[in-house]
């Protein structure tokens, strides 16, 4: 074999020293964006429900707001992934955040005007930004190894958990903000999210060059070689023969089952817990904990993603969730504590399925059609949580919290055989 030319290794070297040059920089600027996109995701979360009960005039409709950001957000990952595919993350994102920055002004608007009309197509709009809060995810792995890609999730990820932790915090302060304004005090929250989204939009379109798809595209750097030294994912061990490697189908696979089982027994938690005489104290705690466990966890979980692999990752992702919805099912109504421990291994498992499901998808795709796949895949996550939401209420209402508890934890069991597939084979 012919040994490479100085100009060719010289060459090599460059494009080595450019990606991790760009992925430093890229990955500051995501971080940067999911702090202010958590901000404003939590406003639909802690207040939109109540919004709607005080405009609509009904208890049976409060649960529209989430149905509509939930299809919203379905609506704009397809958008966003495709928007990415043709210009690059840095359009892509910006225009979800800033999508979700203008549902957001609308629904302050029509909560002014005690607007109906307005109000459900803003809630709509509104969840672009939920969608880009998950799609920026992906703009870390452009240009990281297969190595480093479980961390480089996991970053975006953890990093979301700051303004999500603090917009729920900040609805007494905005509430007093906004009836200073002459606004309704649940139209608080969605005077922050429109901030938060709008400016995470226009750091990500200011600050986002060179945009790492398309660096990655051009440098063809997938798979990225693996750093002297550091642990090479099993996934990706040398040996394997690319198209042997996990299908994008497996990621999905694990992403919708953890999605489904995660948001049907956390919907009905609350309901569950108000019948068994908890207060609306205990709930919070409870919710705050569960959310804590989704996202905190994540630099952990992506060091363990890359050093002991995907598929051993998301098989414990399934053992956490059936852990999870064996002890909520077990779980005595008035136990508090068992019901916190249920939610909080209901979130870790979520975790653990979001990373490693992800990190397969990164490593079945290629730069050149990467987001578009991605975005497909986020709207089958975000119809699989309406999914899991609605059918949670049914199966409270025709069995008990019980049996929706042990089916989910049962249904992430699903997990096993879609991962058979995922095993690398020996070339």
């Amino acid at each position: 074999m012919t040994a490479p030319t100085a100009g060719t290794a010289g060459t090599a070297s460059v494009g080595e020293t450019e990606r991790l040059r760009v992925q430093r920089r890229t990955m500051r600027v995501v971080v940067t964006g999911q702090v202010l996109g958590g901000a404003g995701l939590a406003a639909g979360v802690t207040v939109g429900a109540l919004l709607a009960q005080q405009m609509l005039g009904s208890d049976g409709l409060a649960g529209l707001p989430v149905a509509l950001f939930t299809l919203g957000s379905a609506l704009a990952a397809y958008v966003v992934g495709r928007t990415s595919q043709r210009l690059g993350r840095r359009v892509g994102l910006a225009a979800g955040f800033l999508a979700g920055g203008a549902g957001a002004a609308g629904i302050v608007v029509a909560a002014a005007l005690d607007s109906v009309v307005l109000l459900l197509p803003a809630l709509l709009v509104y969840g672009a930004g939920t969608a880009t809060n998950l799609q920026a995810r992906y703009a870390g792995t452009d240009l990281a190894s297969p190595a480093e890609r479980g961390r480089a999730i996991s970053t975006a990820l953890v990093a979301t958990t700051v303004g999500a932790v603090a917009g729920p915090n900040l609805v007494g302060p905005l509430g007093r903000l906004a009836v200073g304004l002459g606004l309704p005090a649940l139209a608080g929250p969605f005077l922050l999210a429109a901030v938060a989204y709008s400016a995470a939009g226009v750091v990500l379109l200011a600050l986002l060059r060179p945009d790492p798809l398309l660096l990655a595209r051009r440098l063809d750097t997938a798979p990225a070689p693996t750093a002297a030294g550091a642990p090479v994912s099993p996934d990706t061990r040398p040996g394997t023969r690319p198209g042997t490697r996990p299908g994008a189908h497996v990621g999905a696979t694990v992403m919708v089952l953890t999605q489904v089982t995660m948001v049907a027994i956390m919907t009905m938690t609350p309901v569950h817990m108000r019948e068994h005489g908890h207060d609306l104290a205990d709930v919070g705690l409870v919710i705050s904990l569960h959310i804590a466990a989704m996202y905190l966890p994540s630099p952990l979980t992506g060091r363990l993603v890359d050093r002991w692999g995907r598929t051993a990752v998301a098989v414990l992702a399934g053992a956490v969730l059936l852990a999870s919805g064996v002890t909520a099912a077990l779980a005595p109504g008035d136990s508090l504590v068992l019901t916190t421990l249920a939610l909080v291994l209901l979130g870790l498992g979520w975790n653990l399925g979001l990373i490693a499901g992800t990190a397969l998808v990164v490593d079945a795709t290629e730069p050149a059609t990467r987001p578009r796949v991605q975005g497909s895949i986020d709207v089958l996550v975000a119809l699989a949580g309406a999914t899991g939401g609605v059918l949670s209420g049914l199966v409270v209402g025709a069995s008990s919290f019980a049996t929706l508890s042990l089916g989910g934890g049962l249904l992430a069991l699903a997990l096993l055989p879609a991962l058979r597939r995922a095993t690398p084979r020996r070339a």
